[in-house]
């Protein structure tokens, strides 16, 4: 995979810079996107690699409710370039240069799209605020399961009216929705709000999975059910004389959950029997070997996890895997 499908996976002028993107050392992007694409997200980098999320298809965009079909997300005020994406990164723009300023970008059906660092919505930005995911799993009657949360004692609610936010079903047969971190309290529900769990309170503003039984009782856990899990395993490389400081990326195929933060990784270590060495988590499925600051590389090499790795290059064109150290 070239530099910039791995980014993919793995990747206004100052006076219009909403004030609450100043105080945080963000910068915001609006999108205004098909009606044919369902929660958008945005996947952003900078020119040095550097990631704003961890996969691909990057952060969910908040719908601007001043701004009917407008959604926007705040970044790292460094990112440079960024993807709108929809239907589970199944549709995207090409890359969009928003050269680390606040931006509205307009996606046609074509896929094509118009950037414009000048306001095309009204007000201010809705202010900045962390989030975190709460997943839900459910019994197939209760359809189309929605999320209301809420900050206990105040009674401030996150959404405007009940039954809340609609939940994103993921592929893994849980929903999913971004709440607000001052929230401490949700309630999950469905059928239009009719079947729903009890107030769920006092919860800390974490990822949490929720799984809720036909009659509406839930258990709630703070770590994920469908985590990756496996025991380190180390890459082995050995590398070509002009292929110098060689590094490994890695990441989990499909799901583009990445080992490291940006390219082209991190550097393996040289050994006395000629082989360099890096020790990864056992899940990776999936690495590339680069070197010369990730000028040259080998192509997606697709391996078994949970094992360890043996990566001969003879060339960018010519890589082997073995899983054993290959004889002399």
């Amino acid at each position: 995979m070239k530099r910039l499908v791995a980014l993919f996976l793995c990747l206004m002028m100052l006076p219009l810079l909403p004030a609450m993107a100043e105080e945080t050392d963000m910068l915001v992007v609006y999108a205004q996107v098909p009606d044919d694409w369902s929660w958008p997200c945005v996947w952003a980098w900078s020119a040095d690699g550097t990631n704003a999320f961890a996969s691909w298809p990057g952060d969910q965009m908040e719908p601007d409710p001043a701004n009917d079909g407008w959604y926007y997300i705040y970044l790292p005020a460094g990112m440079e370039s960024v993807i709108i994406n929809a239907n589970d990164g199944s549709v995207q723009t090409d890359e969009v240069k928003i050269d680390k300023q606040s931006a509205w970008v307009t996606v046609s059906a074509d896929l094509t799209a118009a950037v414009s660092f000048e306001a095309q919505t009204t007000g201010d930005a809705p202010a900045y605020t962390e989030r975190f995911t709460v997943h839900a799993q459910v019994d197939a009657s209760w359809a189309n399961p929605s999320i209301w949360a809420w900050e206990d004692p105040s009674g401030k609610n996150a959404f405007a009216a009940w039954p809340g936010r609609a939940m994103k079903a993921d592929d893994d047969g849980w929903y999913s929705a971004m709440v607000p971190t001052w929230c401490n309290s949700v309630i999950i529900n469905a059928n239009d709000g009719a079947a729903q769990t009890a107030d769920l309170k006092d919860l800390d503003p974490a990822e949490l999975w929720i799984t809720v039984a036909v009659d509406g009782t839930t258990e709630v856990t703070y770590e994920d059910p469908n985590a990756l899990k496996a025991e380190d395993i180390t890459v082995y490389a050995k590398v070509s004389d002009d292929w110098s400081n060689p590094c490994l990326w890695a990441w989990e195929h499909p799901s583009g959950t990445n080992a490291f933060a940006s390219w082209p990784g991190e550097a393996l270590t040289a050994g006395e029997d000629g082989w360099y060495a890096i020790t990864v988590p056992g899940w990776i499925n999936s690495v590339i070997i680069n070197a010369n600051e990730g000028a040259v590389q080998t192509s997606d090499l697709r391996v078994d996890a949970g094992k360890d790795l043996y990566v001969t290059v003879v060339s960018a064109e010519e890589a082997t895997v073995a899983y054993e150290k290959p004889a002399e």
